[in-house]
């Protein structure tokens, strides 16, 4: 500190106690008569209850004792309780250095988050070098009663620091996630996070339940011998390329009529539709990239508005199928090759693109997009991804991307 510059005290008050109309305003009122600077404000509400910090600065010429004074009487007032804390200067230059530090956030979700879950990660962040700044809840409030299958319920942590050892503490969060029926998403808090124009989506056992697949092998008589090369394939034990050939071989024959019967009877997976209104009525772009059949894709692009669909296309002749696709296969390396290529189009940096997706050939179009997440996915493939969700439904994707459900209105 100069000789010219007046002396200063840092003050932190936290106020606590039953909300009311008004509170804010009135303890705000009292720092404005008083020419207090307020450095740093934070408020919240849980049941009712009001938590409220403000850390200000007192300068030489503002004496401390009848704005703390008038404070603690407006507080009275109003039936809060009021506690000052000093914090030392240098504690406080060490504090504003620390917003210099790498910022995360830490997105916790499922059909309950509970203490247990949460001492569990917030031991894990601790042991990793990073610390909790803010915890904030994204579902909306749970009835006292919340038992029916679809509940959901959302924590988003924001941390800052550096992790001493990020794939240690990723394998601890996928432990945690299948030990105690939980997602955990790490990501880094940027511009980017906030900021996703394009989501793409795999289809089959992603936008819908169904493998497509499977359901005209069915169709066609031969459902067990498809199926258990499907499995395969989705785990990455076989090439998918050589799996759907030899699948859609089995189809030979199969009338073209069945698929129209197919397609009415697909269901769309939990909280797919949720999402796709939510994304278009903000102006995001959609699209499916699929290793499954375009006529499949076309009749959801129809059903959900989706703006483009890319798929393998089905052979037929004489109104039969042949047993043979056309065209390049929409295999792993091509999905990614798409998803580049529609950005691109576009004119979206793929920072900005979210992929979503089951199957192990879904895993270089997530490592792609900024945000690329594992759903409901095959345990290789929920290694491999850098976010999974496995608990709750497709509507998840919203709180990863920092939405929460009091800003929308589906």
């Amino acid at each position: 500190m100069s000789d010219t510059e007046p002396a200063s005290e840092i003050i932190l008050v936290n106020i606590s106690g039953s909300d009311r109309p008004g509170v804010t305003a009135a303890l705000m009122g009292i720092l404005t008569d008083y020419q207090v600077r307020v450095l740093d404000i934070s408020q919240a509400m849980v049941h009712e209850n009001l938590a409220l910090a403000i850390l200000i600065k007192l300068s030489g010429d503002t004496a401390s004792a009848p704005v703390l004074k008038d404070l603690l009487y407006e507080a009275h007032k109003l039936e809060l309780r009021v506690r000052f804390q000093p914090v030392p200067p240098a504690e406080y230059q060490q504090w504003v250095r620390g917003e210099g530090q790498p910022a995360y956030v830490l997105t916790l979700l499922g059909r309950r988050v509970t203490a247990g879950q949460i001492a569990r990660i917030a031991t894990v962040t601790t042991q990793h070098g990073l610390n909790i700044e803010d915890i904030v809840r994204l579902s909306a409030r749970s009835p006292l009663h919340d038992d029916h299958a679809e509940s959901r319920a959302c924590l988003e942590l924001s941390l800052r620091g550096e992790p001493d050892d990020a794939d240690a503490m990723k394998a601890e969060f996928l432990s945690i996630s299948q030990e105690m029926d939980i997602d955990i998403s790490f990501q880094q808090d940027n511009f980017y996070r906030r900021n996703r124009r394009l989501v793409v989506f795999d289809m089959d056992s992603t936008l819908i339940h169904e493998e497509v697949i499977d359901e005209l092998a069915r169709e066609a008589g031969v459902g067990d011998k498809v199926a258990d090369i499907t499995a395969a394939a989705m785990r990455g034990e076989i090439d998918f390329r050589e799996s759907l050939t030899q699948r859609v071989a089995w189809l030979e024959g199969l009338e073209e009529s069945v698929l129209e019967r197919v397609a009415e009877r697909l269901t769309l997976t939990e909280g797919a539709e949720r999402l796709l209104k939510t994304l278009q009525m903000l102006g995001y772009r959609t699209a499916v990239i699929s290793g499954g059949f375009e006529f499949f894709g076309r009749y959801l692009q129809a059903r959900l508005n989706l703006d483009t669909v890319y798929a393998n296309q089905l052979e037929i002749a004489n109104g039969r199928l042949t047993g043979r696709v056309t065209g390049r296969i929409v295999d792993a390396e091509r999905k990614a090759e798409l998803l580049k290529r529609l950005a691109g189009d576009m004119e979206i940096d793929l920072a900005q693109v979210i992929a979503v997706g089951d199957g192990a050939n879904d895993l270089p179009m997530l490592r792609n997009a900024g945000l690329g997440i594992a759903f409901h996915a095959k345990p290789l493939v929920q290694r491999s991804a850098r976010q999974a969700i496995s608990t709750i439904g497709l509507d998840g994707v919203l709180y990863l991307m920092g939405m929460n459900d009091a800003e929308n209105p589906h």
